[in-house]
């Protein structure tokens, strides 16, 4: 409560904070949130622009919420399909509407939605993608996979790393110098290319879950090498403690020395480093699905929505595409300013806060 507390006299990092908790939450309800289920497509509105709210009516008077569908048109004299209003029908844009039905956090089935619209009616907040898919729909389940991606890393990375850097660091001499060559010639491996490599050769057949989980193993299985090099000086420096010193007296084993006495003394740099380290995991899912090679259609992430927005004329005549990749940029950022505060906070030597 302390660190969090001292996050909020940062006014950078606490705004981070309150935009990643609400990111969290938005996706952590997603399907209660979404006016549409992941699956949904309606081919017949592709490429559909924005739905606009109104809330005045024609007669110049306060309204309910309502929107108008839109009609799919050709116009011949811009050789294109375009898109208009159909203004003989207004939607009223409602709280708890029922919908396509879901399991509500996983458990409770249900068909009620935050919000939507009267049946027949289209509300698409930030517009359609070449598969008639909900953008902001997707964008939320999206999330799930983009956001929660680095934590599922380090859960491996740093059970790994941290028992790594500890016997190394404690044990030392040719123990210390077999481990740490070991470790750097992990570090010596370009990471990004490998995963491309482990990406491309996977087999076609597999299912989206299973090509994300490989990727969180991969990610993690090429993270860890870094930080335990990191624990290792701390625990050299740790272990000449009288604290240590008095274990080894008293006759306590030496892994019981590494888990329970000097581990913990690395636990504000393990925090610093996770919360710098999620970003890293975030941008490589992303660059590996919007490379093709990571999450595959028709499930979504943010990196494989933001593959659609590459082409020129869509960055032009549909912006609403660029959408994930503004949300990666936000929770990269907030990350950032979060860990560099957090940093600030638990490092007693910085004189960087007063």
């Amino acid at each position: 409560m302390e660190v969090i507390r001292k996050i909020f006299q940062d006014k950078f990092a606490g705004i981070a904070f309150v935009v990643l908790a609400f990111l969290y939450l938005i996706i952590l309800f997603a399907d209660f949130i979404a006016p549409y289920s992941s699956s949904y497509s309606n081919r017949d509105m592709a490429y559909v622009p924005p739905s606009p709210i109104y809330m005045i009516n024609e007669e110049g008077k306060l309204s309910l919420p309502y929107t108008y569908n839109y009609i799919r048109e050709y116009d011949s004299d811009l050789m294109q399909t375009v898109f208009k209003q159909d203004r003989t029908k207004k939607y009223f844009i409602k709280p708890f509407v029922k919908g396509e039905k879901y399991k509500f956090l996983g458990i409770i089935p249900t068909h009620r939605h935050l919000f939507g619209v009267n049946k027949g009616g289209e509300l698409h907040l930030l517009g359609t993608d070449i598969n008639g898919r909900d953008v902001f729909s997707r964008l939320l389940f999206g999330g799930r996979i983009s956001m929660t991606v680095g934590f599922l890393a380090l859960l491996i990375v740093f059970p790994i790393g941290l028992l790594y850097g500890g016997i190394s660091g404690y044990f030392g001499g040719f123990v210390d110098i077999l481990m740490m060559r070991f470790a750097e010639a992990v570090m010596a491996i370009p990471s990004f290319y490998l995963l491309i490599i482990l990406a491309a050769i996977l087999p076609s057949g597999m299912t989206s879950v299973q090509r994300f989980t490989l990727i969180v193993v991969i990610l993690a299985l090429m993270g860890w090498a870094g930080f335990a090099r990191v624990v290792r000086g701390m625990v050299l420096s740790i272990k000449q403690e009288d604290f240590v010193q008095a274990e080894k007296v008293m006759g306590a084993s030496s892994l019981r020395i590494i888990l329970k006495h000097i581990l913990p003394q690395t636990t504000s740099y393990v925090i610093i480093v996770m919360t710098l380290s999620v970003p890293s995991y975030i941008l490589a899912e992303s660059g590996l699905s919007f490379l093709g090679l990571g999450i595959q259609q028709p499930d979504a992430s943010w990196g494989n929505m933001l593959k659609e927005a590459q082409e020129f004329t869509n960055i032009l005549y549909r912006p609403w595409l660029l959408m994930p990749g503004g949300l990666i940029f936000i929770a990269v950022l907030s990350f950032n300013l979060l860990g560099d505060a957090i940093r600030d906070i638990l490092d007693p030597k910085s004189n960087v806060r007063k």
